[in-house]
């Protein structure tokens, strides 16, 4: 049986290999988009995309009203949009800590917020994050501050969210994958041994089982997707 799916931030490196494994599944998928990407799913009859600024509330909200009159209902949301930026406590100031936030968490929360509707009124549905090694582990996060901390509160998010749907048949798991193995970290990281790295396609896959039957059945679930780094 396919799903209905939301999922924003499809046109990045791991979005494009989640959206090829979720399609070649059988679902329907609904992406956000950027105005510079409208045309990157014209090859997939069963995407539909629509450019949407998810730092605005009113058009996350009506982007997910949308999504609804054309698939009627939605089995679950995947909030792969978000952003990076190093730096220590000493080198963080207010502005970078409120474009992580804005970057990490609102445009995550301004989608689960009517989804968290729609599935308590449709009979449930599961939420996926894509959290950050970072944001569990200090050592690492320590030189990422902002980015950890706000990679942090989808944790959270998911927290409340379980605890909230308990009853409801809602779930959020977060997937933290270590460091991807894409051809932009490489350039940025010439000298690392690329094979310890995780590969998109692993990622697209570990979502793809928590979308099966049996990954349904998952509760509270945090998935650690580190290879050997």
């Amino acid at each position: 049986m396919s799903n209905n799916i939301i999922i924003s931030g499809a046109t990045g490196n791991l979005g494009r290999e989640v959206v090829k494994k979720l399609s070649d599944c059988g679902n329907n998928i609904y992406v956000t988009l950027g105005s510079k990407s409208v045309n990157v799913f014209d090859k997939f009859p069963d995407v539909k995309g629509q450019v949407v600024d998810l730092l605005d509330y009113d058009a996350s909200v009506n982007f997910v009203n949308q999504t609804l009159i054309q698939a009627k209902s939605v089995q679950a949301g995947i909030f792969l949009a978000g952003g990076y930026a190093s730096g220590s406590i000493n080198e963080t100031d207010d502005a970078a800590l409120e474009k992580m936030f804005n970057l990490n968490f609102l445009t995550a929360f301004h989608l689960v917020k009517p989804l968290m509707e729609h599935f308590e009124k449709n009979g449930g549905g599961q939420f996926i994050f894509i959290g950050a090694k970072p944001a569990l582990i200090a050592s690492q996060g320590k030189d990422n501050f902002a980015y950890a901390l706000s990679k942090s509160l989808l944790f959270k998010m998911a927290e409340f969210i379980n605890a909230e749907g308990k009853s409801k048949n809602i779930t959020a798991t977060v997937i933290v994958p270590s460091t991807i193995d894409t051809m932009s970290n490489r350039e940025a990281m010439p000298n690392a041994d690329f094979n310890t790295w995780i590969s998109a396609d692993d990622i697209a896959k570990t979502i793809a089982f928590v979308l099966s039957n049996s990954g349904q059945k998952l509760r509270e679930t945090v998935l650690k997707v580190y290879n050997e780094s």
